[in-house]
């Protein structure tokens, strides 16, 4: 299967960032703590953090698996979604695992106040610059939940199970262990609310999506229905509710029929034999 060139490209970038930062780092040019992420509240925060820090990895070992995680499921994803609107799902859950960080990190910043009298400024300048976040694994997450949402029976061989784990429940399980990792392990230097952020927004985007203005639709009937909630409310049977369910049963078998047809197509001749009209409806079929 080629490799798609969004997947390819954040490949190649994130690869030859993380070289960069390697040979640098041995002349006293820190790229970790220029494009990394800063608490915001730092001297050394910079907006386009929220970016760079995408492409800055801590070791080899945290660039490797999600460099693999995005080689193995970034290019399915993408072939599904195109390379548009894969490169954007890709920076909004980047992005968006940053901004969740930094909500943390503040939250984090209030528990010491304190304590803060207790230490100069120059101490604390000091360590608020030490809040420094690195790593694509913010979008790595929300590549996953998109995979998961998208091919949910899918089987997946994961190390050390000996069986396979369909692709929702890898995503679940995935998402209960980084909240836990969350709430149990405080200093383990990973961003596991990153991780959450990441699949957080590449959840509503997911919604935004597959039913455009759907979530305001549903703020508003919610904001309707509490004003509403006073008054007196009448409900009438329409007397065409048979036929209309059987309208409706008919359509959802013809829908259905045409999605079996596509994932056949796929399990044959691959997921680049699909045309832009077959990726479109499994990508909406898989939020129904």
């Amino acid at each position: 299967m080629n490799m798609p060139p969004v997947t390819k490209n954040l490949l190649i970038i994130n690869i030859l960032m993380f070289a960069a930062s390697f040979v640098l780092l041995r002349y006293g040019i820190d790229l970790n703590g220029m494009f990394g992420l800063h608490y915001f509240m730092a001297s050394d925060f910079q907006l386009y953090q929220f970016f760079t820090y995408l492409f800055m990895h801590g070791n080899l070992e945290h660039l490797f698996f999600n460099m693999f995680a995005l080689w193995m499921f970034g290019r399915i994803v993408e072939q599904v979604m195109g390379q548009r609107r894969f490169l954007t799902y890709y920076l909004v859950c980047g992005i968006g695992a940053g901004l969740l960080q930094e909500l943390v990190q503040y939250v984090h910043y209030l528990t010491l106040m304190p304590d803060l009298p207790k230490v100069s400024p120059e101490q604390l300048a000091d360590a608020l610059n030490m809040w420094n976040t690195v790593g694509a694994s913010g979008a790595i997450y929300g590549i996953l939940l998109a995979f998961g949402m998208t091919f949910p029976e899918e089987r997946l061989f994961i190390i050390p199970f000996p069986f396979p784990i369909k692709a929702k429940y890898f995503v679940v399980g995935y998402a209960v262990i980084e909240l836990m990792s969350a709430m149990l392990r405080s200093n383990d230097n990973v961003a596991h609310m990153a991780h959450l952020g990441g699949m957080l927004f590449g959840l509503l985007l997911l919604l935004h999506w597959r039913h455009p203005g759907g979530l305001q639709r549903k703020v508003q009937d919610w904001w309707d229905k509490l004003r509403r909630s006073k008054r007196p409310t009448f409900h009438y049977q329409r007397n065409s509710k048979f036929s209309d369910e059987m309208d409706y049963n008919a359509r959802q078998q013809a829908y259905q029929a045409e999605i079996d047809r596509i994932l056949d197509k796929v399990k044959r001749r691959g997921y680049g034999s699909l045309t832009e009209e077959e990726k479109r409806k499994l990508f909406d079929a898989s939020g129904r």
